[in-house]
């Protein structure tokens, strides 16, 4: 159980490919490792062990290189759907099965991840403490005495006390930023719409979002990568490319309150942890930017002052009519308020926030992102329970605003305190910043040197970034330019270099297309219903990248392509009208190996 086995989502998967340790071996390892913790408040139901594994060993059959999670064990909130699991939001008189994954939970089983169980959580999503729930308390993976944080609780906890390397939770209002730094790990808040909210029980379905849990931000960036994109079945999904993960910006500029505008509750130790924080930051070559709290402040008491608390009432107003003894009594206080809510205060509420978000606008013309508390203190169980509604709304001071300004977050370790509670900033940056959020994350995670979750694991060293200098631009290209085929000669002619030679995500269908000279077109298809297709990674300088993109001839195009390993790249693409009289070549896996076929033939 100690650190010599891989932890990490980037360990386990390299180990599983090197054929170090078989998936159905890491499957057993974390069945173990949940009965030695013995804690039956952290997953609500648990899939059966030998199922588990038997799916781990058919994995042995697939192409460990095309799947970026291969034999990735993963908890799942019991908010979002899991097939083979019921979905309770932690109301048993709620509960129901669900006759499909969710769209985050089956573009992770495609990407070669395991799901192990459906974690515990604040009864419909409702809270920041963990405390909330029939399933009972899930012990802090850290301190036992502390709370474990909401409602994501059981994701984060099963991902601190290293159960599994990765988790899904979700963050309305902070689920996914306050338990993770209550268990010294990352939480990942992507930006609004990035992953489907398809199959997931909403809790204020404008501003839900599913959130990752895992050790490292590499790991969570990942994880992002392999859900994100868009989804008919969502109509709140948004198309949002994920950009590369680079070295942090060399003139990176940080927002941090104005003097006085800070929150601790009294809590010395968060403060000075707080000072720490920005004082490594400094020393990462960071500029810190004064900006105005205020606003944030004001648009966060909108959130439960405010409407959407109606929104969280829309979804148990049955439930609350026929039995409103099943529903947590801090929870049905909460959201009954939402019964008395017009739709007057509701447009003004809206007014309102549309000004708070042009004033946040504005904060954003300067700084490349903020760096705040992810929570003003850290309480205990007993604390929590004494005064519930209280304690629970100051955890939420620098999270209950994101949502409703659309911004992304990540939240990371920062420290440990003297009293062992541990200590966490978040990163907000505007919606679409995400892998900006995780380059400089990535460094000040590193830097900190702090193990990872509660098991004393130490951070691997970073894993090195693919070169890229500012001026170039990378193409996948997938049939008849590929190095040794008959049109490379144009990338070789505008000095192009080859990066790399990979594969796509099993997102994609291959069609030998009549053309002179013979070419493929590549079409994208739902997530995890086509196969992985090989590609090579051409670098043009930014002049030469125009040239060859406006040369390009119909049907072909130029679109965004997902990679095995959740990365996203510009590439060939065809389009779809053409395709009647094309011959499906998607079982040869790429264009090479067919004309190798062909040339036989």
């Amino acid at each position: 159980m100690g650190a010599e086995q891989p932890e990490t989502i980037a360990a386990i998967v390299a180990a599983h490919r090197a054929g170090a340790i078989t998936p159905a071996q890491t499957v057993a390892r974390t069945y173990q490792r949940i009965r030695d913790h013995n804690d039956p408040a952290i997953f609500i139901s648990l899939r059966d062990e030998k199922d588990a594994i038997a799916e781990a060993e058919k994995l042995g059959a697939r192409d460990a290189t095309s799947l970026p999670l291969y034999g990735v064990p993963v908890a799942v909130k019991d908010n979002i759907d899991a097939l083979g699991f019921p979905t309770t939001a932690a109301c048993p008189a709620f509960s129901y099965t669900p006759t499909h994954d969710s769209t985050a939970v089956e573009r992770l089983r495609a990407a070669g991840a395991i799901i192990i169980g459906k974690t515990n959580l604040d009864q419909f999503a409702t809270g920041l403490v963990g405390v909330r729930s029939p399933y009972g308390i899930p012990k802090n993976s850290i301190r036992e005495d502390l709370i474990p944080g909401g409602s994501s609780s059981g994701s984060a906890v099963a991902v601190g006390a290293g159960l599994v390397p990765l988790s899904l939770g979700t963050d309305t209002a902070g689920s996914g930023r306050v338990p993770a730094m209550l268990n010294n790990i990352v939480g990942l808040k992507p930006s609004l719409g990035m992953i489907s909210t398809a199959g997931l029980v909403p809790a204020c379905r404008t501003l839900d979002c599913i959130s990752v849990f895992a050790l490292t931000v590499d790991d969570a960036a990942l994880a992002l990568a392999v859900m994100a994109g868009p989804d008919q079945a969502d109509p709140f999904s948004r198309d949002r490319p994920l950009g590369a993960i680079t070295p942090p910006p060399t003139n990176l500029r940080l927002g941090v309150p104005r003097n006085g505008q800070l929150i601790f509750f009294g809590d010395r130790k968060a403060e000075a942890a707080y000072g720490d924080a920005l004082k490594r930051w400094t020393a990462l070559g960071a500029e810190l930017v004064e900006f105005d709290l205020e606003p944030f402040y004001e648009t966060a008491r909108l959130l439960y002052e405010g409407p959407w608390v109606a929104e969280r009432y829309l979804v148990i107003k049955d439930l609350l009519a026929s039995a409103p003894d099943s529903i947590h009594p801090v929870t049905r206080e909460i959201t009954a308020a939402g019964v008395r809510l017009t739709a007057a205060e509701t447009f003004s509420a809206l007014y309102r926030l549309q000004g708070l978000r042009k004033i946040a606008e504005r904060t954003f013309a300067n700084i490349d992102a903020l760096v705040l508390p992810t929570a003003p203190t850290a309480y205990t169980t007993a604390q929590v329970l004494a005064n519930p509604i209280e304690l629970n709304s100051r955890l939420g001071t620098y999270t209950n605003f994101v949502n409703l300004l659309d911004l992304c977050g990540l939240a990371v370790p920062a420290s440990m305190r003297a009293d062992g509670i541990p200590f966490g900033i978040t990163l907000l940056a505007p919606a679409g910043r995400d892998a900006l959020l995780a380059s400089i994350g990535r460094a000040f995670h590193a830097d900190t040197k702090l193990t990872v979750g509660a098991k004393g694991v130490a951070q691997a060293p970073l894993a090195p970034l693919a070169a890229n200098g500012s001026d170039e631009i990378p193409i996948a290209v997938v049939g008849a330019h590929l190095s040794g085929m008959a049109l490379n000669g144009e990338l070789q002619a505008l000095n192009g270099q080859l990066i790399e030679a990979t594969k796509t995500a099993p997102d994609y269908k291959l069609y030998a297309l009549k053309t002179t000279p013979p070419k493929p077109g590549m079409l994208r298809v739902e997530a995890g219903t086509g196969a992985s297709i090989e590609l090579e990674i051409w670098s043009l300088s930014s002049s030469a990248f125009g040239k060859f993109v406006n040369a390009i001839p119909a049907p072909m195009a130029i679109g965004t392509i997902r990679l095995a390993d959740g990365r996203s790249v510009k590439g060939f693409l065809v389009e779809p009208e053409v395709l009647g009289e094309a011959r499906d070549i998607t079982a040869y896996g790429g264009w090479r190996k067919f004309m190798a076929e062909a040339a036989t033939a």
